[in-house]
């Protein structure tokens, strides 16, 4: 028994020593993790002067997904995991986001990434059978679908920023000059996590320690992003709605304290066709928190072929 105690406590230490030398391990190991459930692989290609860093898994019709302001490709792997055998999923890190490509001095805001992204799916070479879009990344799919609706026969736009609804405290801190996403370390990193869950996810240390350093080391291109997407670009979507002519899911979750379920039906009244479904119980991620009924919602718009 001491031997076994001892050897737990040296465990303990060199724990310990590799998360403060070396927290990245643990956040990569996680990431690894989801990926393997999802059966999900990295890739890398060329396009619109970057280069993107995407997660590629299933087979089927292709569906490409989008994350939103602050997000990543991870992002998408619960619902990769619930979908992979229905359909061939590529989520991106957009350009300028996590492991895509930065370039400092290039406008990152919506509509420049709406160009970007038609660069993207051109260098894929394959049909989209639905383009999917979470927060500003739904904003991002909608401009798309709206200037080239030839290759957009479905959108889902999820949580989607891009038009006005009910002021929340998350809108009058932006209007204040704040940043409510900002983190510079693990309790702000918290907090972040508790505005978009409603129940968030355990991130142990040292994973959390490594994710509040990536996202300190890019605040200031998150301030940047910020003020064109929360400022000229806020609402650039919505008079556009009338030109998305793909049939259009809707997708929220009724607490969502960052882009509030209002905007809802602001995107129902402006879409020429849409279906809305609106989730209980989950706030501004149902992508990730409510992996499985957001599976089922694509499954109803998007035909399954066995």
């Amino acid at each position: 028994m001491k031997r076994l105690l001892v050897a737990l406590v040296g465990l303990a230490a060199a724990y310990a020593a590799l998360g403060l030398a070396s927290p990245d391990w643990a956040l990569e190991a996680e990431f690894g993790r989801l990926r393997w459930l999802a059966q999900a692989e990295e890739r890398e290609l060329e396009a619109a002067g970057h280069r993107w860093r995407y997660l590629e898994a299933g087979q089927g019709p292709l569906l490409v997904l989008v994350h939103g302001f602050t997000g990543s490709k991870e992002n998408w792997l619960p619902l990769m995991r619930e979908l992979r055998h229905d359909y061939r999923l590529i989520a991106p890190d957009l350009p300028g986001w996590n492991e895509s490509q930065r370039i400092d001095g290039l406008d990152y805001g919506a509509i420049a990434q709406a160009e970007r992204l038609i660069g993207f799916l051109d260098a894929l070479d394959e049909p989209v059978v639905l383009l999917a879009g979470h927060s500003m990344g739904g904003q991002i799919a909608g401009l798309l679908a709206a200037d080239h609706p030839e290759r957009v026969p479905r959108l889902l736009l999820m949580s989607s920023a891009g038009v006005e609804f009910t002021r929340n405290d998350f809108v009058r801190e932006i209007e204040a000059g704040g940043h409510p996403f900002a983190v510079r370390d693990r309790a702000e990193l918290h907090r972040y996590l508790a505005l978009v869950f409603t129940d968030p996810p355990w991130v142990p240390w040292p994973a959390d320690e490594a994710l509040a350093r990536r996202r300190a080391a890019s605040i200031d291109f998150e301030r940047d992003v910020l003020a064109r997407i929360g400022g000229e670009e806020a609402f650039a979507l919505q008079p556009r709605l009338a030109q998305i002519a793909a049939p259009t899911l809707l997708l929220w979750c009724r607490d969502d304290r960052v882009i509030d379920v209002s905007a809802e039906s602001r995107f129902r009244a402006g879409l020429p066709s849409s279906t809305s479904l609106v989730l209980e119980g989950c706030g501004h991620m149902p992508l990730m928190a409510a992996a499985p009924a957001v599976a089922d919602a694509i499954r109803d718009v998007v035909p399954v072929l066995r």
